[in-house]
């Protein structure tokens, strides 16, 4: 069955659909040896698909990794500045997955990672709507600042869906513990939104994602995923 090429590389687990695309933009796929161009299709059982000269196949079971990614390393597979990024915190799971979403350098917490391209465009497709939530310790004038954070605000000249926003603790120093929860997932969304409002971000902390939870799970540590869990991100 013929499907298009960045549907095909998804699901044999070469990379997630945005990312096939650049692929095939740069030249790097071919069908039965020639050069690819988006909107191409192929069906796997008939044609030679191969990304930079190696042949493309249909992986058996797909990977799902729960990270606890650290402070200090760059939500990427490899990095030009040679910081440290979370493939090597994942090298020996057997599998080459990607993160779907970001953290960025100075935060932590919970990163899905996986080899399943579909479920990546399921996840990060706007619709989707999946809930993440952070906790984050800021200082500034908190009182002020709810109103702020819960009330319409927009980045980069685009709405976003209304946050959900808690104090969980006051700490010594002027310093307050939030819980943050937010639809979208725009670079650096949260500390942008705390910014806006006049909080500077001292430390930030995904915990939750959909239906997953961090956990107790270390700091630069992983677990498979349960099959409940993928089954409760498919939807089902």
């Amino acid at each position: 069955m013929e499907e298009r090429l960045q549907k095909l590389l998804s699901a044999c687990g070469v990379a997630s659909r945005r990312t096939a695309e650049g692929y095939i933009e740069a030249g790097r796929v071919t069908v039965n040896g020639s050069v690819a161009r988006l909107g191409d299709k192929a069906d796997p059982a008939r044609d030679r698909v191969e990304v930079d000269g190696k042949p493309v196949r249909p992986v058996g079971e797909h990977t799902y990794i729960l990270l606890h990614k650290p402070r200090g390393y760059v939500t990427t597979l490899s990095d030009e500045k040679g910081r440290r990024t979370v493939a090597e915190l994942v090298s020996a799971c057997g599998a080459r997955v990607w993160p779907v979403g970001r953290l960025d350098l100075d935060s932590e917490g919970l990163l899905l990672m996986t080899d399943d391209g579909e479920l990546t465009h399921a996840l990060l497709h706007p619709s989707h709507g999946v809930e993440k939530e952070y906790l984050v310790t800021v200082t500034g004038d908190v009182d002020a600042a709810l109103p702020i954070l819960r009330g319409p605000m927009s980045l980069d000249g685009v709405p976003l869906a209304a946050a959900g926003v808690e104090v969980l603790r006051r700490e010594s120093g002027g310093r307050a513990c939030l819980s943050v929860v937010i639809h979208e997932g725009k670079n650096r969304q949260v500390r942008r939104m705390c910014a806006a409002a006049g909080l500077e971000v001292r430390r930030l902390k995904r915990v939750r994602e959909g239906t997953l939870v961090l956990g107790e799970l270390p700091p630069g540590r992983w677990r498979h995923l349960t099959g409940e869990e993928v089954a409760r991100l498919r939807g089902g």
